[in-house]
């Protein structure tokens, strides 16, 4: 058997299993795999406030087009729910998503967002955060509101997890 045919079976093997077999380039240590891992599985809200009118998290977030492959860090819908799907046990974080996200995350600009005036306020579990952005640490129901404001709110917890 040829070289290219048992390169070939083996790529093919691969997709099977559901491996990595992806061109996307893997981001903070994160690959893009065929599968959703399935050792680690939480979930998290994240909600963006430009000015206080929300800004949607796109749906499809780290499932790169074309690629058939997902990030252990996604969205399936533009609803703010995070899945974190990792086939490994580690510390995610907010700064990770943004980066699969292929946007910034800074106090200059959220997002597709520029900060032009007023500043960032950010609450995660509904506590005012004073810390880096990057650094906010995605455990299992983290709920994360980020407002560049004014208006600035004290906003409620999100429990709407629907089974996640």
């Amino acid at each position: 058997m040829g070289n290219w045919l048992r390169g070939l079976i083996v790529f093919m093997m691969v997709l099977l299993v559901g491996g990595r077999a992806s061109a996307a380039p893997t981001i903070d240590g994160i690959s893009c795999d065929r599968m959703e891992g399935s050792a680690f599985h939480i979930h998290q809200h994240l909600a963006i406030f430009d000015h206080g009118k929300l800004v949607r998290i796109p749906n499809d977030v780290g499932r790169p087009p074309f690629d058939g492959c997902f990030y252990w860090l996604h969205t399936h819908t533009d609803d703010g729910i995070i899945h974190v799907e990792s086939p490994t046990f580690r510390t995610f974080t907010l700064g990770a998503f943004f980066d699969i996200w292929g946007q910034p995350l800074s106090d200059k600009q959220v997002g597709p967002i520029k900060i032009s005036r007023g500043k960032v306020r950010t609450y995660v579990d509904s506590e005012l955060y004073m810390g880096n952005l990057r650094a906010i640490e995605l455990f299992q129901h983290t709920d994360i509101v980020i407002e560049l404001g004014p208006p600035y709110t004290h906003p409620k917890l999100f429990t709407d997890w629907n089974g996640n």
